[in-house]
């Protein structure tokens, strides 16, 4: 069974201009530009009964939430689009595309369109062209000593999942949340003139704070009791360790993870008026790893970190988008 980061461990022979990072990332920086590529597949990434027009809000928006983990202004996308049956739903996906380009300031500039056979699973992809800011934090950038500072709420759209999963007519703010994700642009541009390193959580705040880890070449210490977790989540799933671990696992959050200097207090920054932010721990020196704790407590890291894409992808949905 080959792995994701086998294939990208491959990929990295080829990818030796400087833009692409070492592939350590989820952008390209070219110039002046942030370049990404997201792409979004029924049964992996949107349930199939999911609305059309979401599923085009959310194509846009995940691919915005890697620019907002670099600092970056959106200024144009191009779009992959699936064409099969009578363009139902293709039309009301272009809906949500538009909605969301508008929203956003993001014009679309162009794309591929193909014909798939009628029934097979849909592959949308978009890739998202920003203006980099004075610092694009990547991943590797983290000294031991930082602070890791989460921007937004983890575990609600994992949350909102395990709902229509039960009940595919489920709706509600968590529900919203897992449909119509919200990428944090303002506040990673107020954040990332200040960061060492930065990425957004898709994966599963634990799997993504690892990558972060392994990238910088320190232990990431997280206190699983500073996670901010919405209020509707706790009245879904409560306030657990299990919740917390839930949370921390589930994927598809579209908050920010920020390693920021000690000196840095983030309630200086410019950043939106609502926004929450919590300092969940530190980066620490040492070989590569991930620490957990629980009210002073050390926690065993679960088997499970998050999302890893492993080459059997048919059906992830029984577990997470």
């Amino acid at each position: 069974m080959i792995r994701e980061r086998e294939i990208i461990a491959r990929l990295r022979r080829i990818a030796t201009d400087p833009a692409a990072r070492g592939l350590l990332d989820d952008a390209a920086l070219l110039g002046d530009l942030v370049i990404t590529h997201d792409s979004i597949a029924e049964g992996v990434h949107f349930l199939p009964f999911d609305p059309p027009a979401s599923v085009g809000w959310k194509l846009v928006a995940v691919n915005l939430s890697d620019l907002a983990a670099k600092g970056a202004t959106p200024a144009a996308a191009l779009l992959s689009l699936t064409i099969a049956g009578d363009g139902k739903w293709e039309a009301e996906f272009i809906d949500g595309i538009e909605a969301a380009c508008a929203c956003y300031g993001l014009p679309l500039i162009g794309g591929d369109t193909i014909a798939i056979p009628t029934g097979a699973p849909r592959v949308l992809g978009m890739t998202a062209i920003g203006k980099a800011g004075a610092n694009v934090p990547g991943r590797d950038g983290g000294q031991a000593g930082d602070r890791l500072w989460l921007a937004g709420f983890v575990g609600d759209s994992a949350s909102g999942l395990a709902q229509l999963k039960l009940d595919r007519d489920a709706r509600g703010p968590l529900v919203e949340i897992y449909r119509r994700p919200v990428p944090l642009l303002a506040a990673g541009q107020a954040i990332a003139p200040h960061a060492t390193a930065m990425l957004d959580i898709s994966d599963g705040l634990l799997i993504d704070a690892l990558r972060l880890a392994e990238a910088s070449g320190c232990v990431a210490a997280i206190d699983l009791g500073a996670l901010n977790l919405s209020r509707e989540f706790i009245g879904e799933r409560g306030d657990s360790l299990e919740a917390r671990l839930f949370a921390a696992t589930g994927g598809d959050d579209y908050a920010l993870l920020a390693a920021l200097p000690p000196r840095i207090d983030p309630s200086t920054l410019n950043l939106p008026e609502a926004m929450t932010m919590a300092c969940i721990g530190p980066l620490q020196p040492g070989p590569a790893a991930l620490k957990l704790s629980y009210r002073g407590e050390a926690v065993a890291p679960p088997e499970t970190l998050g999302h890893e894409h492993d080459g059997q992808s048919a059906a992830p949905m029984v577990d997470r988008p």
